[in-house]
């Protein structure tokens, strides 16, 4: 016995727990009295209101000229939002108008009182503002689920309508001297809007500009002060809307590979059908080239050298995708098993394989850095929005000192959490780094998580040694058996 017993050692002591370490942070909300009021200490120079409603997420960008009016220096400046508009609001960065390299800013999401229908943006400035000094904010952020289809249903080959509601005062926290709203729309068809009297009785706005509206300058608005419009578009594309991506990131030393998946819960929020789905409706408008707003086609840029994708849905194996790659590119183009329309859903899942040698690097001092895209995914001419993101990473066995860094705003970011992952053949399971982020549009495809950890030589020859001397064990205790004689003398 043994050779069984020193295999047993071997094993006890190669399944002994790594110790795992992260030096990982998330934005929090931050809580003040219920009866919390910004201070009127800075006031809005300038203003300009940007609405962009070219694709089917808003972008708004605030673009203000923020003056110290106090005697004391001021280092931070509030952003008011609804409840509603609070839930619904992302990817919130702010940089200085003037100067590049300064930013993006800390921003903090503040929320004094759950039932109140008004939350705060708090934006910490780079630098104390002096009395009577004045600094250029550049606030961009993006809405979901942001439009209303007008009408609500339509037949397969009818033009789609969306009704976006918005204020032509912008909202803030200060007075505002001056400013002014444009809205960008999709097309110069813009079928209604609102229009009104300037202060000027001879002013009339929206002045049209194409597919942009303009309205204003106004002068003088107060703290709080808004004016409700609304503007109809023409938006024949699909408003595509995923409320879950669940995207698992493996990467394996012994292999020299990373594996990709992506999992999506995916909707259509445009326009519902009037009528039944007719195929051959369809068919027909296919062949014509007629613009639809149904959703059937999907492309997925990958990085260079991306290998072996697949597609699947909840019936199985899609065979309807397209994959080239090259030294250039590398392109997964997708066509679902049936057009998504108006109020239809489609759940569907992604993988593929990339060289670790791409993604993986080692540094001077011995350890590793993993940079992969936050985001991936469809990259759409008319967008894509995001509700909830979980990004869950796995590493090799025992890795440890684990620290993640991301791109994408921290206030878009709910959960950073370092944990371990047991799969086949583990013994003390993989080290798991989970990020999960909420209200992302694809325009922040282009931005990086890097993951930076650490390896022993004990802990990469771990699973190995683990496999032999469990196959030893195995071949061992077979020659044992044969050893019994069960026969009658």
């Amino acid at each position: 016995m043994k050779p069984l017993s020193v295999a047993s050692a071997i094993f006890g002591l190669l399944a002994t727990s790594a110790t795992v370490s992260a030096s990982l942070s998330t934005s929090s909300k931050i809580q003040l009295p219920s009866d919390f009021l910004p201070p009127q200490v800075l006031k809005n120079a300038n203003l300009v209101h940007i609405i962009s409603l070219k694709k089917n997420y808003v972008k708004e960008q605030v673009n203000v000229l923020v003056e110290n009016v106090s005697n004391e220096p001021q280092d931070e400046y509030y952003l008011p939002f609804t409840a509603d508009q609070m839930s619904r609001v992302g990817g919130f960065e702010v940089n200085d108008r003037k100067d590049d390299n300064a930013g993006p800013f800390v921003v903090e999401e503040v929320e004094y009182d759950p039932s109140s229908d008004m939350q705060y943006y708090r934006i910490q400035l780079p630098a104390p503002l002096k009395p009577g000094s004045q600094q250029t904010l550049g606030i961009s952020f993006y809405y979901l689920k942001a439009y209303t289809p007008l009408p609500a249903s339509i037949s397969q080959n009818d033009v789609q309508f969306l009704v976006y509601d918005f204020s032509l005062i912008a909202s803030s926290a200060y007075p505002t001297t001056k400013q002014k709203t444009e809205v960008k729309a999709p097309s110069s068809n813009i079928p209604d809007y609102t229009a009104i009297t300037g202060e000027k009785a001879s002013e009339k706005f929206p002045v049209v500009q194409g597919s942009k509206l303009i309205y204003g300058p106004f002068t003088e608005k107060s703290p709080g002060d808004v004016f409700p419009a609304q503007v109809r578009v023409e938006f024949s594309k699909p408003v595509t809307h995923v409320s879950n991506l669940e995207r698992d990131i493996e990467v394996s030393h012994w292999g020299g590979n990373v594996a990709f998946e992506e999992r999506y819960t995916m909707y259509h929020r445009g326009a519902n059908l009037s009528k039944p789905f007719n195929r051959v409706d369809w068919a027909q408008a296919r062949h014509a080239g007629t613009p639809t707003s149904a959703l059937q086609d999907i492309r997925v840029p990958l990085q260079v050298g991306s290998i072996d994708p697949y597609f699947t849905d909840v019936i199985g194996n899609v065979s309807t995708s397209r994959f080239r790659s090259n030294k250039r590119e590398a392109l997964l183009e997708l066509q679902t098993r049936y057009p998504i329309y108006g109020g239809w859903k489609y759940p569907f899942t992604i993988g593929w394989n990339s060289n670790a040698a791409s993604l993986v690097r080692r540094t001077p001092s011995g350890g590793y850095v993993l940079k992969v895209p936050f985001l991936e995914g469809p990259r759409q001419v008319e967008g894509v929005e995001y509700e909830r993101i979980n990004i869950r990473v796995l590493l090799p066995e025992g890795a440890t000192n684990v620290k993640a860094f991301t791109g994408v705003p921290e206030s878009a970011i709910t959960e950073y959490s370092v944990g371990v992952h047991k799969t086949f053949l583990d013994t003390v399971g993989r080290t798991s780094v989970t990020i999960k982020a909420r209200n992302l549009v694809d325009e922040f495809r282009d931005r990086d998580i890097i993951i930076t950890y650490n390896t022993t030589l004990f802990g990469t020859l771990r699973k190995p040694a683990v496999v032999f001397t469990s196959m030893l064990a195995v071949c061992f205790a077979a020659w044992a058996v044969g050893q019994v004689k069960l026969g009658f003398s």
